[in-house]
């Protein structure tokens, strides 16, 4: 008999309405304005801050919801927005620069729905409100890290093969070799030419050999620096509990952050502002730390200080940079002693292989290097960074360093844990510096939001009363279908984790509103010509569905393909846009061709019906 449903596809079009209907859920509980307390550099949270807390704004008289703790982060619940900025205001007076205070938006999802994994859409910049940052990246200092690393390998690498040289320097992008002897000399260069395929090494004057990146490997180690930069400041910006932060290229040197809740811009910028890297060095046993202090510096080593001020004597030659590190975790030793467990990439496993190997027993610093902006530019008007370093762990060298080692001698389980955090989240490449800075406020994100709902409701409201009028009780099931449609979208926007819904992500709900009933149109158009052609009502219906249907899909290719080229070379809006334009798409398919089908077939499939009302 026609128009028969098979069991398989209700079960799948309950599955897919209930699932879509669950997670569009949470968009209807809203979001609570925040205040959010994240550790510092030197300090943690914990649950005693949080008890704190609340005892300083009760004592402030500050109405709070609900105060939480968790992923090492204290979340203060707000009734409104003007509550929130006194909570701040009271906070950052307390708890000064000691910790990170930001303003948010947190997410007001019952429990039950949390642990199902559910969460609101993520709200772009432009209708949640937030900052943006258009941050540069200061390539001389990339590629001067870079130069400075292949000084240090130079001279392992000819010591290694016993040929002798006077010095190796830096001169600018380049590195000179000089040597005391020309058949050395030419031996070398023979050495370097094969060992370093990616540099030019040519011959000088004066006995010595000048090493040249080439325009190729320049161009790698800058776009090296931007990529590295940018998940870095990924990793930080997790501090500030950024629901779907944006951090992307632009250009050649540039990137833009934007961090959708956040109104703290001060501590934004503190956090993402704050250029460091991380380097291993062998402490100097031999020289002494007094007549360091006294201005003796013995020639090949350095005096640093560590965190409690005790002063430090290292050699200059770098062991490791941090930017080899991939992993660090923070754990205990057979002896219920704190360590760090350090993974290593193929490059850092070899070379810390090979120096450790030499320095059994001895003891090795882990240092923490800083760039500050000053308020000093230079010639072309860029700032100019300050830099500053300091010891935070040393520890011995028990045995030859792999891939994978530990760091021992850590006074604290917290001390260790702060350690594996900061090298998990890495060092910065090269300093960055703000070239722009935007504030969209709360107030114009909510209106944005407004006027855009306005659009959609506006928007389906016509087409459901057109559909209504025009094709009477099959205008109900495209109306259905069509709010449907409109759930599976938000619910579909609120499961991907990397969907925001834009202003122009809500132009294209509406765009896809239009598309979603174009489909049925032709369906119920198609059945209409079936009647007139003298079928019978269910001959009509079965035929105007199966004719329609390749139609429907090509058109809904197309548009789909277009939406995919849009977001693959769009950015921004553009994105936005195309997102939701693909979902739509999906999501009008299935509610046109399959649900609609479901229920024509529910009402009128397998019974003896005369007259349809189309």
């Amino acid at each position: 008999m026609l128009n028969q449903t098979p069991i398989w596809k209700y079960v799948l079009v309950v599955f897919m309405l209930a699932l879509c209907s669950l997670y569009a859920l949470p968009n209807l509980y809203g979001e609570d304005h925040a205040v959010q307390i994240s550790s510092g550099r030197d300090t943690i949270v914990g649950e005693a801050l949080a008890a704190d807390v609340k005892g300083s704004l009760e004592r402030a008289n500050i109405a709070v919801k609900a105060i939480e703790f968790e992923n090492d982060r204290i979340l203060v619940r707000l009734p409104d927005s003007d509550t929130q900025l006194l909570a701040r205001e009271a906070l950052d007076k307390k708890l000064g620069d000691e910790y990170f205070v930001a303003m948010n938006l947190a997410p007001d999802t019952p429990d039950w729905l949390d642990n199902l994994g559910g969460t609101p859409m993520k709200l772009g910049l432009d209708l949640r409100g937030g900052v943006h940052f258009l941050m540069e990246v200061d390539m001389k200092s990339a590629v001067d890290t870079v130069v400075g690393g292949v000084v240090d390998e130079f001279r392992d690498r000819l010591r290694e093969e016993g040929l002798r040289y006077r010095t190796v320097r830096k001169v600018g992008d380049s590195v000179d070799i000089i040597f005391r002897d020309a058949d050395v000399l030419e031996s070398a260069q023979f050495f370097l030419r094969n060992s370093y395929p990616d540099m030019m090494i040519n011959e000088r004057d004066d006995l010595t050999l000048r090493a040249t990146f080439t325009e190729g490997r320049l161009a790698e180690i800058r776009d090296y620096a931007v990529k590295q930069n940018i998940t870095i400041i990924r990793n930080r910006v997790n501090q500030l509990g950024v629901a779907e932060p944006l951090v992307q290229k632009q250009g050649q040197d540039r990137i833009v952050v934007q961090l959708p809740g956040i109104q703290d811009t001060a501590k934004a910028k503190e956090i993402l502002n704050a250029t460091a890297t991380l380097n291993f060095r062998l402490v100097d046993g031999d020289g002494d730390v007094r007549d360091a202090m006294n201005g003796r510096v013995p020639a090949g080593s350095e005096l640093l200080f560590r965190r409690d001020g005790q002063p430090v004597l290292l050699s200059k030659q770098i062991m490791l940079e941090g930017s080899h590190i991939i992993d660090a975790t923070n754990s205990m030793d057979e002896n219920g002693f704190p360590q760090v467990n350090i993974d290593l990439d193929s490059k850092g496993g070899s070379k810390i292989s090979k120096v450790s190997k030499d320095n059994i027993g001895k003891p090795m610093a882990t240092v923490f290097i800083e760039f500050k902006a000053t308020d000093e530019r230079d010639a072309e008007g860029k700032l100019i960074f300050e830099k500053s370093e300091e010891v935070i762990n040393v520890a011995t060298i028990q045995s030859q360093l792999g891939s994978s080692f530990r760091i021992t001698g850590i006074d604290s389980a917290g001390e260790a844990r702060d350690l594996a955090l900061l090298l998990r989240a890495g060092a910065l490449i090269a300093p960055i510096q703000i070239v722009e800075e935007r504030t969209v406020g709360p107030s114009l994100g909510k209106e944005n939001i407004e006027l855009g709902m306005q659009a959609i409701m506006y928007g389906l409201i016509a087409v459901l009363v057109f559909m209504l009028i025009y094709y009477q009780a099959f205008g109900i099931v495209a109306n259905i279908a069509l709010i449907t449609n409109v759930v599976m979208i938000v619910g579909i926007m609120s499961m991907i984790p990397g969907a925001t819904l834009t202003l122009p992500g809500m132009a294209g709900i509406v765009l896809t509103v239009g598309m979603a009933v174009d489909a049925n149109v032709l369906i119920f158009e198609r059945i209409r010509e079936e009647l007139r052609d003298g079928r019978s009502p269910q001959q009509a219906i079965h035929f105007g569905y199966d004719n329609a249907f390749s139609t429907i899909l090509d058109a809904n290719i197309t548009t789909f393909i277009a939406g995919m080229i849009l977001f693959a070379v769009g950015t921004g809006p553009i994105k936005g846009f195309s997102i939701t334009l693909m979902i739509g798409i999906i999501t009008s398919m299935f509610t046109a061709i399959i649900f609609t089908r479901v229920l024509v077939n529910l009402i009128w499939g397998g019974k003896r019906v005369t007259k349809l009302a189309i």
